[in-house]
């Protein structure tokens, strides 16, 4: 089927309509100003002063007054008035919590899918040593992290998929203590949602914690007399919980840099469904009015197409969700038009999309893919689409944004994993390096150093 033939329907019923879901911009005529504005999204909000200085004031008081912080912050900002020691989820909630048997078997299905991507992680970072050089071994100890807390968000919606995208990694990894953190049901009962809870007693994950979100992460930061205190913060959340977790570095808290608004890129040609390609762009454009999409396409034809089927497919959202949809494919995003597909490569690395989908023709996937070096996650093909990573797949879900896929990565077991190197040496291999010790002690000035190798060739 010709291009002009597959498409002459789609053509006409854009023409007719005038409408256009998707914002469209060229590639190639785009200045270098506005390549950065494409590429910069989201992050002037995280890093917001006046946000910066409403978390820090909520920081600060959590630093200062514990619980009861952390108990203002959820009468003020989540309207729950709650006394410290019901920020816990009890026991009894987390056996008595239950979720319709499909959604059971969906979140078994999802754990077994976890356990067993992150086990081939496990199985791949053994301790490990080799000698090299006669009586010089050299290697690593893997080790988990000693405390881990997961921030799973609530508000808009709530998330038991983020739960067990950030618990089956940390529980495989083997962190032994770990604390779960998410804010109550926006119904203003205090509740946890049962789904979140169902995710955490199949995991064995007993501290469990209803809080404000910034709070929360500034709680697991510091400690309180209810919720432990941790060494490192991971999970994905709106930008006062990025910007929490950003602040928390200050106090020697290690967090994931950043997992804030959904965004994604569709990388397409002739080849892919129009109608499949919509739907795909629709799936993460629900997200919200802060999340991004892009399609990136070399073909005028295919984005019209697409064009065409949003329109139809956003009808059948509901209003909220078609709202986010336009916001994500309209003013923060939209289609991408490249000359080439080596064109399209370079704006998703430049980019670094979260979550990319490529819908390219059989013969054309694998020299894409070589391109491809800067993302989150890579699905590949129309059968391969962005809702089965979120929820089954076993990849990792929470996946870097705002660029930061650049130099990061996922959240998986290795997120919760640390190095620590181990060396042996024997006398002989000493007296090889002296002469290395001696000079380098000498140029940096470092009199103590040289003086800890001569001392070992002298006489007792």
């Amino acid at each position: 089927m010709t291009e002009s033939y597959r498409y002459a329907g789609v053509r006409r019923e854009i023409a007719s309509s005038f409408m256009s879901v998707m914002r469209r911009t060229t590639w190639a005529t785009m200045d270098e100003s506005s390549r950065e504005g494409l590429c910069a999204r989201g992050l002037e909000a995280i890093f917001d002063a006046e946000l910066k200085a409403a978390i820090g004031r909520i920081i600060d008081d959590v630093r200062a007054n514990g619980d009861e912080a952390v108990c203002r912050a959820l009468r003020d900002f989540d309207k729950v008035t709650l006394e410290p020691h019901q920020l816990k989820a009890t026991r009894d909630e987390l056996d008595a919590a239950s979720v319709a048997p499909e959604v059971d078997a969906a979140i078994d299905d999802a754990i077994a899918h976890l356990r067993a991507f992150n086990d081939q992680l496990m199985a791949r970072a053994a301790d490990w040593s080799f000698q090299s050089e006669p009586g010089l071994t050299v290697g690593e100890k893997i080790t988990p992290i000693s405390s881990a807390g997961l921030f799973v968000p609530s508000g808009k919606a709530s998330y038991p998929s983020v739960a067990y995208q950030l618990g089956v990694p940390a529980t495989v990894a083997g962190v032994p203590t770990l604390a779960l953190v998410v804010p109550p049901m926006p119904d203003g009962s205090g509740r946890i949602d049962p789904a979140v809870l169902v995710v955490c007693r199949k995991l064995g994950i007993t501290e469990v914690f209803r809080v404000n979100g910034p709070a929360g992460v500034a709680a697991l930061g510091f400690g309180t007399a209810t919720i432990p205190q941790v060494r490192k913060i991971v999970g994905p959340g709106s930008p006062p919980v990025a910007c929490a977790q950003v602040e928390m570095q200050r106090y020697g808290v290690a967090t994931m840099m950043i997992l804030g608004p959904t965004e994604s890129i569709v990388i397409a040609d002739d080849s892919a469904d129009p109608r499949l390609v919509a739907a795909d762009l629709l799936n993460e454009a629900e997200h919200g009015t802060d999340s991004t999409v892009l399609l990136v396409t070399p073909s005028v034809a295919l984005a019209d197409a697409v064009d065409a089927q949003l329109l139809v497919q956003l009808a059948h959202l509901p209003t909220v969700r078609a709202q986010a949809a336009r916001a994500a494919l309209g003013s923060n995003g939209g289609c991408v038009l490249v000359g080439h597909l080596a064109e399209a490569a370079e704006v998703a690395n430049r980019w670094a999309p979260e979550h990319l989908q490529v819908a390219v023709a059989a013969e054309a996937e694998a020299e894409l893919l070589d391109r491809l070096v800067n993302a989150g996650e890579i699905l590949v093909g129309q059968t391969t689409l962005f809702s089965a990573g979120n929820f089954v797949i076993g990849c990792p879900a929470s996946l870097p944004t705002g660029g930061f896929a650049h130099v990061s990565s996922g959240i998986t077991a290795d997120t919760f994993l640390k190095r620590t190197a181990v060396a042996r040496a024997d006398a002989a291999a000493l007296a090889r390096m002296t002469p290395t010790i001696l000079a380098m002690s000498a140029h940096e000035g470092f009199t103590a150093h040289a003086r800890a190798a001569q001392i070992r060739q002298e006489p007792a």
